[in-house]
């Protein structure tokens, strides 16, 4: 789990609604206008926006990857917009989308790009950790303050993969090509979806780092846009004829709550659903359908409380696992003062709090 799940949450909607704007993870870096008729501006690219592939990338060792971090190398600076685009084209796979958890910002040694080329034909792309949507937006931004044409042309290949990708019932999978696993699910897990219509949603309200897009083009992806609103709104879990929240991943043609990895069962997740629920409150302009689904949602946020509970870091046995080195445990404290509390998975039907552990 990334974030704390122990989230407060005060009863009003107002107070609820602001609790859930401030979950929402740092976006993408906007380019800067001026008033009407100044020139656009975009001077830096913000790396939190590509910080969960640079942190796997320098964390993990990993034997599948390309190329692997090297101690002691250089990055580009924020403001160097340019040099930062050519590492985004140079990990642009064949089909258009890119890898994770690589550092956009490395300097990279002339062996590392020569590998990194050759491998432009391994389609391991995903949205995955911030992926391919971000890459995107950074294009769109560098393109429109540069006018190189490079970083249109990758930009557009982008979109093809976003429109490629895309089911027929409006979800994104969070790898394509599809893979045998759980990751060919619908995936509102780690922002993917929502990452993906915020893309879209700039387009669709016409922000100038897109205006260099034709009108069959933006139509194309508006289209892609609308199909992802409404698949958000179907997906909507709804337990005797009551609609609950999201689970992290939703099964790619009926779209009910899935399996994901071994300690991640069908549920309703609320993490996943306050992300949601926070890019839908976000929408200028939402339809009756998704404020019937922002409504229901916290509605379900109020009923899924955990009254007069704290959870607690207390000192443990040392414990190695392949993923981390532990030194803590957990345990669940009553406390009358406590404010209400939430798990990340409910179970369904009976929304009980549902813990899973990595053998299931």
């Amino acid at each position: 789990m990334k974030k704390n799940s122990n989230w407060p949450i005060k009863p009003s909607f107002l107070k609820l609604s602001v609790m859930l704007m401030s979950l929402l993870p740092a976006g993408l870096v906007k380019a800067q206008t001026g008033s009407q008729g100044q020139p656009y501006t975009f001077t830096e690219i913000n790396p939190g926006t590509f910080g969960d592939n640079a942190g796997h990338w320098y964390g993990i060792f990993d034997k599948n990857n390309i190329i692997n971090a090297r101690p002691g190398r250089p990055k580009y600076k924020p403001t160097e917009i340019t040099n930062i685009a050519d590492n985004i084209l140079l990990f642009q796979k064949d089909n258009g989308g890119w890898p994770k958890n690589y550092d956009i910002f490395a300097i990279l040694t002339p062996d590392q790009k020569d590998s990194v080329i050759a491998a432009k034909s391994k389609l391991n792309t995903t949205y995955d950790n911030g992926t391919t949507y971000s890459h995107i937006e950074a294009l769109c931004n560098v393109y429109t303050v540069t006018h190189e044409e490079k970083y249109k042309a990758a930009a557009l290949k982008g979109f093809d993969f976003v429109l490629a990708s895309q089911y027929k019932n409006g979800g994104w999978p969070q790898y394509y090509p599809l893979e045998n696993n759980y990751s060919k699910c619908i995936t509102f897990n780690d922002g993917v979806f929502a990452g993906i219509l915020e893309l879209l949603g700039g387009v669709d309200e016409g922000e100038p780092q897109y205006a260099f897009l034709d009108a069959q083009y933006r139509k194309k992806l508006k289209y892609s846009y609308a199909k992802g609103l409404d698949c958000i709104v179907k997906a909507q879990i709804v337990d005797d004829g009551k609609p609950t929240a999201w689970c992290q991943q939703h099964d790619p043609v009926t779209l009910a709550p899935a399996w994901a990895r071994a300690f991640e069962p069908p549920s309703i997740c609320n993490q996943e659903s306050a992300n949601l629920v926070v890019f839908l409150m976000k929408l200028p302009h939402p339809n009756k359908q998704i404020i019937a689904a922002i409504k229901s949602a916290t509605a379900w946020f109020r009923e899924s409380e955990i009254q007069h509970t704290v959870v607690k870091t207390i000192p443990a046995p040392r414990l190695v696992t392949p993923f981390r080195v532990s030194t803590a445990d957990r345990v669940v404290v009553d406390d009358p003062n406590a404010r209400p509390i939430w798990t990340r998975y409910y179970e369904l039907k009976k929304h009980r709090p549902l813990f899973c552990n990595r053998d299931s």
